[in-house]
């Protein structure tokens, strides 16, 4: 228990390291990530003016497997269709502290390949 509270407090200090040079704007809104054992969460925030404009989880999309890179690449598919729906072309990626590696990667190509510029 010990262990996995110290491993997040880490990841929690690295996204504030992270989140002092990445912010969203209006025009180039910031897309974030969230990553837990069993799912994976994706948001497009605007940070001027502190609110979410889409959101996309393997939560809401019903999916069996929501923790695997598969379930990652559906949702950033998802996130990306959305955000063109409400005419967000560019945004800055916000890994969360995490290593962009695996699940996280596999959001950002998915997101990529869907049409988001970043």
């Amino acid at each position: 228990m010990l262990k996995k509270v110290a491993k997040n407090a880490e990841r929690l200090r690295r996204h504030t390291r992270v989140r002092t040079k990445v912010s969203g704007t209006p025009e180039r809104p910031r897309l974030n990530v969230f990553r837990s054992n069993a799912h994976i969460h994706v948001q497009i925030i605007d940070d001027v003016a502190g609110v979410t404009l889409c959101a996309a989880s393997s939560v809401e999309l019903k999916l069996a497997k929501g923790g695997n890179i598969e379930a990652a690449k559906t949702v950033g598919t998802e996130i990306a269709k959305r955000a063109l729906k409400l005419n967000i072309k560019e945004v800055v990626f916000d890994r969360g502290g995490y290593l962009y590696h695996g699940r996280v990667q596999a959001v950002a190509d998915a997101a990529r390949a869907a049409g988001l510029v970043f």
